[in-house]
């Protein structure tokens, strides 16, 4: 197997005296994961931190093996958040998600604009509505999305407003407004492509997008949801 790509650091591990495992979100592959010679030497250092850009070559002899890949820095992305707390826990947290949630070797296809737009409009004022983008459309790219085009109680496709934890569903303003302390609130800003949302809004969805990724995907498959992702609405002033 033999291919090049492009994509970002989610996961470093270090692999005997100078070597890393090295796990990258690729626009043509999904993940891939593979061994990189000499990586901690002084000169490659900041090359390999999480959130850069890379442009890789992989290689193996027969399929089954791990991947060696041959790195060259793109673009630094890191240093545009090891100043700021908030994109520093929203960097940890796409990483962590992406490392477990990812497919390898497996074309992300439209999915992976949301990628890109979330290291490429980092220095924007509103860079963690794009985060929220990314977790919304991870659902739908896992398979375990959320079906909000009519309520499930009343079939009606008007003034729907709440999210079933149950079912993942719509549920009308009227029909869920007795149980409304426990339903969460319909995404309608992200539905709309509407990139400035209110912060309660913004907080509202990444509580939704965390309950459903942990019940849709961690839970089901046994695995242990990331504890930095645990509370990112909590950065929202």
């Amino acid at each position: 197997m033999q291919f090049q790509d492009e994509g970002y650091i989610v996961n470093i591990r270090k692999h005997g005296e100078s070597g890393v495992i090295l796990t990258v979100v690729s626009r043509e592959h999904g993940k891939v994961t593979g061994y990189v010679r000499g990586a901690l030497g002084k000169r490659k250092l900041s090359t390999f931190q999480l959130g850069n850009l890379i442009e890789f070559s992989a290689y193996s002899r027969v399929d089954d093996n791990m991947l060696t890949l041959g790195v060259e820095l793109k673009t630094p992305f890191a240093v545009r958040f090891l100043n700021d707390a908030a994109k520093l826990q929203a960097l940890t947290s796409f990483c962590a998600l992406s490392a477990v949630c990812m497919p390898e070797l497996q074309n992300l296809e439209r999915f992976y604009y949301y990628v890109d737009s979330f290291f490429n409009l980092i220095d924007e004022d509103n860079w963690l509505v794009h985060y929220s983008y990314f977790e919304y459309y991870l659902l739908e790219f896992l398979g375990v999305g959320l079906d909000l085009s009519e309520c499930a109680v009343t079939g009606t496709t008007e003034n729907l407003a709440y999210v079933s934890p149950k079912s993942g569903r719509a549920v009308c303003a009227e029909a869920g407004f007795p149980y409304r302390g426990r339903l969460y609130k319909y995404p309608r800003f992200i539905l709309e492509q509407n990139y400035a949302p209110s912060a309660e809004e913004l907080a509202d969805l990444l509580k939704l997008t965390e309950f459903f990724l942990y019940k849709n995907f961690f839970a089901t498959h046994n695995l242990k949801f990331p504890e930095c992702r645990a509370n990112l609405a909590a950065i929202i002033k």
